[in-house]
């Protein structure tokens, strides 16, 4: 029979497992909630129900509103405002893309760039498996030249 701390784990199993289903960094929190609410569970803490969410409530709570900011940082990269964006999109010029569909100038296609597939425009025509490089970026397309052209 599956007993109260037992449920509220499983249900931070599932919720800490969902994270990686949602972005944002929020599940987690709700996840560690759930946990420590099987902990005070299985101390005798917590032995109603309305008790039990309580502790879920506040405890998913404080830990969504001290950590989630600090968790974020951790994952999400540049994210301080002394990033230089320009610099970021710098990393993107001049590299060597792949063209995975033909490309025209006015006929966009996809291109293979860090093994994933992205939008790009040239004003070059480029057939499959030619490689160009990238000139620019303009929000998700790459502006890419043939190379050698």
């Amino acid at each position: 029979m599956l007993t109260p701390e037992l449920i509220w784990f499983i249900c931070g199993v599932a919720l800490a497992l969902l994270e990686f289903a949602v972005p944002g960094v929020i599940l987690i929190f709700f996840g560690l909630g759930a946990w420590i609410t099987a902990f005070t569970t299985y101390l005798g803490l917590t032995s109603s129900a309305a008790s039990q969410i309580l502790v879920f409530a506040g405890s998913s709570a404080i830990l969504l509103f001290v950590l989630r900011r600090y968790i974020r940082s951790r994952f999400s990269g540049f994210v301080s405002q002394r990033q230089a964006p320009e610099r970021n999109l710098d990393e993107f010029t001049g590299k060597t893309v792949v063209v995975l569909e033909d490309i025209t100038p006015v006929k966009p296609g996809k291109v293979e760039f860090k093994g994933a597939p992205w939008l790009a425009e040239s004003d070059d025509s480029l057939e499959k498996g030619e490689r160009g490089y990238i000139e620019r970026i303009d929000g998700l397309t790459l502006k890419i030249k043939k190379q050698g052209g």
